[in-house]
């Protein structure tokens, strides 16, 4: 089996990490090919939106566990990273998406794995997911984003907790913080496709625009801000999609958006 999967079931593809054996834990090959994923899903006209999701084993379920920490030394001696020039770590965490990506999480994301988690745009739990940050239990940082991006979601006093402890939080908790969007009793795969699918129903440009713009705003001021909400509004002004989403309103039909 593929180490990463990728299926399309209409304009929604799914992406499966599929290193069970190692807890779904990152190398190169394993980067490579989730980059190669996201490559062939941003290339791809008929997908607007993707699933991330993984094989977990039980009775310790593990969406992911970061980076395979047996090839790090190899990796700091010059090695084959778990990363990609595109995409940073995992090929994921840095890459240049214009797609949204749902996370489905089920079982622990620690580490390299939780920051591919905060990487996504929305994040479907189940309530036996957790959520934690482990690397300085090795004298290690959490370099791939979760310094900067888990205090955005979770804020300032528990995302301090999380980091200097290495300790996790519950899905629960996760999800009244906020770094959770959705949360389930089971199907974390069913629920994320649901809401993906939501998405996909949605004007394209509109969807990228509003995604592009929000990725921003814990990085630019208002006045910044402010253009990038124009050159938003410019992006949707005089497109086909437009003109269907106004037709379908004034008709109380369902729109068809092509992406024009």
């Amino acid at each position: 089996m593929p180490i990463v999967e990728l299926e399309r079931r209409g304009n929604v593809a799914v992406v499966t990490l599929n290193r069970p054996e190692t807890r779904n834990a990152f190398d190169g090959p394993m980067a490579r090919a989730l980059g190669a994923a996201v490559d062939e899903v941003e290339s791809d006209p008929g997908v607007r939106v993707a699933v991330l999701t993984a094989t977990v084993t039980e009775p310790r379920p593990v969406f992911c566990a970061g980076h395979d920490l047996r090839t790090i030394e190899d990796e700091f001696a010059g090695g084959d990273p778990a990363g990609t020039e595109h995409g940073g770590f995992a090929g994921f965490v840095t890459y240049p998406r214009t797609k949204p990506v749902v996370a489905a999480v089920d079982g622990l994301a620690t580490s390299g794995g939780l920051e591919i988690v905060l990487a996504c745009d929305l994040v479907v739990a189940t309530r036996r997911a957790s959520f934690a940050l482990a690397e300085v239990r090795w004298n290690l940082v959490a370099g791939a984003g979760g310094l900067f991006r888990l205090p955005r979601a979770v804020g300032r006093a528990t995302a301090m907790d999380m980091l200097l402890t290495g300790e996790a939080i519950d899905a629960e908790r996760a999800y009244q913080l906020g770094l959770v969007s959705s949360l389930v009793d089971g199907d974390a795969l069913g629920a994320a496709l649901d809401r993906a699918e939501r998405i996909a129903a949605a004007g394209p440009v509109a969807v990228s625009q509003s995604r592009r713009v929000a990725d921003l705003a814990c990085a630019l001021g208002e006045r910044e801000l402010w253009a990038e909400n124009a050159r938003a509004i410019e992006a949707v002004s005089g497109t086909e999609d437009l003109a269907a989403g106004l037709a379908a309103f004034t008709t109380r039909s369902i729109p068809r958006f092509s992406g024009r």
